[in-house]
């Protein structure tokens, strides 16, 4: 990803907007990330992506993926939390 300052919204301001129809483009101020900017199709494409995910309690699932499920969420948990 293409990276730019906030000073150089003013003075390239064509280049930078060239880029962002490319792909997303990252503004940055004082030296960190601020802003990303990215064409409509772009966003378009990841607002309806994120429109097409689909949520479910773990009550609803099989057994049998619940109980999978369970024991990487344990697993995963026993190697972040500090132990005591």
């Amino acid at each position: 990803m293409l990276t730019f300052s906030t000073s150089d919204l003013s003075r390239k301001s064509g280049d930078i907007i060239a880029s962002a129809l490319q792909g997303p483009v990252t503004i940055n101020q004082r030296g960190k990330p601020r802003l990303i900017m990215l064409s409509v199709e772009q966003y378009e494409r990841l607002t309806r992506e994120a429109d097409e995910r689909l949520a479910g309690a773990t009550s609803e699932m099989p057994p049998d993926l619940a109980h999978e499920i369970e024991k990487a969420i344990d697993g995963y948990l026993l190697d972040v939390l500090p132990k005591s």
